[in-house]
């Protein structure tokens, strides 16, 4: 039992490039590292690689931290994770301030609770009817509850980023483009300065525009997702190679109109 929990207290979940679970594994030096929910450093991956980017100006003799857990929880939320999983209690700023725990929270309590049994129940589906399925929910409960949840409750915002993954799934590209718009703003809010979701979920909407051949809005949208993954990912990231390359395509498609 110790060794079990060891283990489970120092992996880390391993995501794809577009910060997507694939697995988990065990990096020892990694696990040297302490919590923050405002930490100074982010971990992402290529591949099985695990890379650690500062996000910010280190002072000499600053510790380096990283999140153990989604920042985008409420703190409570955040607390009894921290509590359950890792055994200790986090007493940083941002939870003694309970910062934007209002804002997550926002709208009324009966329909974010319904949204969030609903998001909490979605599992990976495998085929096209089951992203249907999914969608259907989503824009059942999005229509439902117009005007009594704003984008920015945290369970609103995983419903859009839902319903946006099942559009994509069933390509349908302007009902996808659609949803990852309202995500924009609460990402911003919620991810400031460097965060790599905000990056990846930047170049999904670009990606979106450029399909709908809105050029001058998709090369504003992959600028900005550029200018956060130069940070988070690094210059050599594959993912950031890809990003390029959608920018090069979208300025080239600009000249020619």
């Amino acid at each position: 039992f110790p060794l079990f929990l060891q283990v489970t207290c120092n992996c880390f979940t391993i995501s794809n490039g577009e910060m997507q679970d694939v697995g988990v594994g065990l990096y020892p030096s990694m696990s040297l590292l302490n919590h923050s929910c405002d930490p100074n450093c982010v971990i992402v991956f290529e591949g099985y690689q695990l890379l650690l980017h500062s996000v910010r100006e280190i002072q000499l003799g600053e510790e380096l931290t990283i999140s153990y857990v989604e920042s985008l929880m409420p703190t409570r939320e955040r607390q009894k994770q921290l509590v359950r999983q890792y055994c200790f209690e986090c007493d940083c700023l941002l939870c003694q301030n309970q910062e934007k725990d209002a804002e997550k929270l926002a709208g009324e309590e009966h329909a974010w609770k319904e949204v969030k049994d609903a998001v909490n129940e979605v599992r990976y589906p495998k085929s096209k009817e089951e992203w249907k399925h999914v969608l259907a929910r989503c824009q059942n409960l999005l229509r439902c509850y117009k005007g009594h949840l704003p984008d920015t409750n945290i369970y609103q915002l995983k419903m859009l980023d839902c319903a946006m993954d099942a559009c994509i799934n069933l390509e349908s590209w302007e009902e996808a483009l659609y949803y990852g718009n309202r995500t924009l703003e609460p990402y911003r809010l919620y991810y400031p300065g460097f965060h790599p979701l905000r990056a990846v979920q930047l170049m999904r909407v670009g990606k979106l525009q450029y399909s709908q051949s809105m050029f001058p809005q998709a090369l504003e949208t992959l600028k900005q997702a550029y200018d956060i993954m130069k940070v988070t990912h690094g210059t050599d990231h594959s993912l950031m190679k890809v990003l390029m390359e959608i920018k090069e395509e979208c300025e080239a498609m600009m000249k020619i109109q």
